[in-house]
């Protein structure tokens, strides 16, 4: 893992710099004011994960030279990380190195925290796992009173559960997410809370249905919910769709409906080429809505082409980039048929040239 170098007397001005190469690169598109939204500059993580190295009967993290996984440094302190992460990750080594059977293979620690302050800690090993290790890995959890989880090849140990419940006050309200281990869950959990209300924001007059692509554990949806009649979010990864029902459920959300499902798909069933028995075992007749916007949430690679002109059939289009170069080629499509009405910035991942943005269009 390579790390950014943490200096918070630097980060206005790297910031400034990031704001500054946006307004160079999206120049042709006549942009609205751009609203920019800080991170905190440290402890502002709420995931990560660590190479371990063994030498001899020592055991540390290791940073790797940025393109060269030979050359590597002792990692003695990390400062991005969350306080709870930054409690347990060290403490957790000086316990291990005397456990031969705990240290033995370990290559890499996974943390995931909250802002709420649940921690849950996963070792990765070389080795197979049995029941002699389960009996010490529960040592280690009444150790330190966090959850804990091991991982070999095709096996993954839960000593008592695999996710934690991240407690969220945005725009007033708390809202609960189940965030499962080894899946998807925004990393900068302070910035997190300014996308979703941002996206609050920009939504709140818009009226009618929402469909929401690519909504992971209902990150976007529970916030947005309110601002709708109906909702429909769609996701294909079945951890995540499962715990967008346990959200709905926490939160009480009773308009919103998660199917598994592709973009794709969805638009297949939307233009009616095709029959879904999920649609029909989930009891959604989408005849029933009214769509006035959609949201999407894709990957670096942004949205495909085909997803583009489904996206363009919508009055209102709310678009969360991690890739400002995809967001640039997508944008180039649909403000042939929409206006920039909102262009956001989030600096989810501070002191590196990495930017989250948020596009709100509207329908010429």
């Amino acid at each position: 893992m390579a790390l950014p170098v943490v200096d918070p007397s630097q980060y206005d001005a790297q910031l400034s710099e990031k704001k500054t190469d946006i307004e160079q690169q999206f120049a042709d598109f006549n942009l609205p004011g751009i609203e920019l939204f800080e991170s905190a500059t440290t402890a502002y993580r709420q995931r990560a994960e660590f190479r371990v190295w063994h030498e001899g009967d020592d055991l540390y993290y290791v940073m790797f030279k940025p393109g060269d996984k030979h050359q590597h440094s002792r990692l003695e302190s990390c400062p991005m990380v969350s306080e709870p992460i930054q409690q347990v990750m060290f403490k957790l080594l000086d316990y291990l190195r005397p456990n031969e059977l705990l240290r033995r293979r370990l290559f890499q620690v996974d943390f995931l925290s909250t802002l709420s302050g649940e921690l849950i800690v996963s070792l990765l090993y070389h080795k197979p796992l049995d029941d002699a290790w389960i009996e010490e890995a529960r040592k280690l959890k009444q150790h330190f009173g966090i959850h804990f989880i091991g991982r070999s090849r095709k096996t993954k140990i839960v000593l008592d559960q695999d996710y934690a419940l991240e407690k969220m006050r945005v725009d007033g309200r708390e809202l609960i997410y189940k965030q499962v281990e080894n899946s998807f869950t925004q990393p900068n959990g302070g910035v997190c809370v300014k996308m979703l209300e941002w996206a609050v924001d920009v939504t709140r007059d818009a009226g009618g249905d929402l469909v929401e692509l690519y909504c992971g554990n209902g990150n976007f949806t529970m916030a947005l919910a309110e601002n709708f009649d109906k909702v429909i979010a769609t996701e294909i990864a079945k951890v995540s769709v499962d715990a967008a029902q346990y959200n709905i459920a926490a939160n009480q959300v009773d308009n919103v409906k998660i199917l598994r499902m592709s973009s794709e798909e969805f638009s297949q069933a939307l233009q009616g080429v095709r029959e879904f028995r999920r649609l029909k075992q989930s009891g959604v007749n989408l005849a029933d809505y009214n769509f006035s916007t959609v949201l999407v949430d894709p990957p670096r690679s942004g949205l495909d082409d085909e997803t583009v002109k489904q996206v363009a059939e919508y009055d209102n289009i709310v678009y969360i980039s991690c890739n400002p170069e995809t967001l640039q080629q997508n944008l180039k499509q649909l403000t042939l048929t929409h206006d920039l009405h909102r262009f956001a910035l989030f600096d989810q991942f501070p002191y590196t040239h990495h930017l989250e943005c948020g596009v709100y269009l509207t329908r010429k």
